[in-house]
């Protein structure tokens, strides 16, 4: 049966959105934090106040089949799912709308429009499912370097085209969605075991574009850990790499491609590595006095070799934010999971590695452990985390998050100057305390991967220069700490001034070089990762 359509302001499709209950839970915390009764509330724009321009091109008779001006389609490919895209959204300011809209049903067709716009002069935004929190969808068009704006929406092309099950592998086409890709790979017994927060509403391409990291938090963190092989349609031709499971060939063509952000070109397929699906598992949720004996536990496990699923720490207000716990202590949520054997020796053996920091558990031990108590509190919260903006910034509150990565000597003074930075630069930019609250979504055995959420009760009309005001503030400190600008949500053009300060020079220079051999005109997404 036909879907709902894509919201053209929110989050996932039309009718779907928070349910009242959670809405009350979100508000309360809201008001108690900011000590308010009540907020200044701006109704979201319907689609038919939207203001779009006439479009300045139109597609040539053979692609006109695929394509479309229609104003939904304009509208709905305006804009991802960052702080900014939402609050230009609740304005009503389109004015970035892309021209066309095209959705290939094969790699000819995206190979045609690729030509079609080069001729156009057109700037070429590839696009997935949209759910982008830093800015990489949007077609913004600076100076008078391209004449329209044509996105490529790849939704038409998301089959698993092949499965290999003696490699365990399959070849997977780059518009395929996280639940139809494991829907097509559940009968063989087989998972991708990739999935990040905006699993429903994102595709392989645009995880493979974005170097995505998945839920589980060791071992296999990122996309680039489960790609075997691309096909990326480029303004100059294809690149295919070939097929292995390792080599020492140069430097690996597939790197290339895995986080460039649609710069380069359209990757339509991809042998991905995959996994047996699960049979076994332990979980639970472990209480710690405090955040930094939550961390030294979780370096103890990262460090141990066991490899937990899930082993992700939050600190008191951030467990006490989404319901997982109330507010006097950090909580570890914990599972370990195989399709092979057993694995309660190693929670048990887990378990040991947090009592050594005062951890002590809260629910732990079966197969549905990690499906109750905190750890299903948090669970659900994770899910539905992605809701909330579209009703919040109607609000005048502003509310984003950023993560990180840093070696485990320096994580506490990187955490401490962060938290400082963006709570000072929120009572600066608004006049009043705001929250900022810490967890730990990936850990690695030489360091974590922190995750900061900041939540201010901002000005309508003054929202952006606020919300640029904290968040740089926030960007700056993570820098001038010695992290990572993104560690797992792509840089696009909200956090590419602090990505041109993390990167070295000359590879910066390289990158450039290898963008004009592959789109000489300049056409793939611009403004996102380097300058043409």
């Amino acid at each position: 049966m036909p879907q709902p359509r894509r919201k053209h302001f929110g989050w996932g499709r039309e009718g779907e959105g928070f349910a009242p209950e959670e809405r009350e839970f979100a508000f309360a915390r809201l008001r108690e934090r900011f000590g308010v009764d009540d907020f200044d509330r701006r109704p979201p724009p319907r689609l038919e106040d939207i203001a779009l321009r006439q479009p300045r091109i139109a597609p040539p008779a053979p692609l006109a089949g695929i394509c479309s001006s229609a104003s939904h389609d304009r509208a709905a490919h305006t804009y991802g799912k960052s702080y900014p895209d939402y609050v230009h959204g609740l304005a009503g300011d389109y004015a970035s709308a892309p021209d066309v809209v095209a959705y290939p049903r094969s790699e000819a067709e995206v190979a045609a429009v690729l030509d079609w716009a080069g001729g156009a002069q057109a700037a070429v935004i590839p696009f997935g499912g949209g759910s982008s929190v830093c800015g990489g969808v949007e077609p913004r068009l600076d100076g008078n370097r391209y004449k329209a704006a044509v996105t490529i929406d790849m939704r038409e092309m998301g089959a698993v085209v092949e499965v290999d099950r003696a490699s365990r592998a399959a070849l997977i086409e780059g518009g395929a969605y996280g639940p139809a890709l494991e829907a097509q790979l559940r009968p063989h017994g087989l998972t991708l075991r990739h999935f990040p927060q905006s699993f429903e509403y994102s595709t392989l391409g645009g995880w493979i574009a974005t170097r995505s990291g998945g839920h589980f938090a060791t071992l296999y963190t990122h996309i680039d850990d489960f790609v075997e092989s691309l096909r990326v349609v480029t303004p100059n031709g294809i690149v295919e790499s070939r097929r292995l499971p390792g080599s020492g060939a140069g430097p690996s063509p597939d790197r290339l491609f895995i986080g460039s952000e649609g710069i380069l070109g359209i990757i339509t397929r991809a042998w991905m590595r995959l996994q047996d699906r699960p049979k076994f598992r332990a979980g639970g949720s472990v209480r710690f006095p405090d955040f930094f004996a939550a961390a030294r536990a979780l370096r103890a496990v990262a460090q141990s070799g066991l490899y937990p699923a899930n082993c992700r720490i939050l600190d008191a207000q951030e467990a006490y934010n989404t319901g997982a716990g109330d507010g006097s202590g950090a909580i570890m949520v914990l599972a370990f999971e195989s399709a092979d054997h057993p694995v309660e020796p190693w929670m048990h053996r887990a378990l040991e590695c947090c009592a050594d920091h005062g951890g002590e558990p809260e629910l732990a031990g079966g197969r549905d452990a990690h499906r109750e108590g905190a750890a299903e509190l948090w669970r659900t919260a994770f899910i539905r985390m992605p809701y909330a903006r579209e009703v919040t910034v109607p609000c005048a509150v502003i509310n984003d998050t950023f993560e990180t990565a840093i070696t485990w000597e320096r994580f506490a003074a990187l955490h401490d100057k962060i938290i400082a930075a963006t709570a000072a630069a929120i009572r600066d930019a608004t006049g009043r305390a705001g929250s900022v609250t810490c967890r730990v979504t990936h850990a690695y055995p030489d360091g974590p991967a922190p995750y900061f959420t900041f939540h201010a009760l901002g000005r309508h009309g003054d929202l952006l220069e606020q919300w640029r005001a904290i968040k740089s503030a926030a960007l700056d400190a993570v820098i001038e700490a010695g992290g990572t600008v993104t560690h797992h949500h792509a840089v696009g053009r909200d956090h590419r001034p602090w990505y041109d300060r993390q990167r070295p020079a000359l590879f910066a220079d390289a990158l450039r070089a290898a963008k004009g051999a592959v789109d000489p005109q300049g056409l793939m997404n611009p403004g996102v990762l380097i300058d043409a």
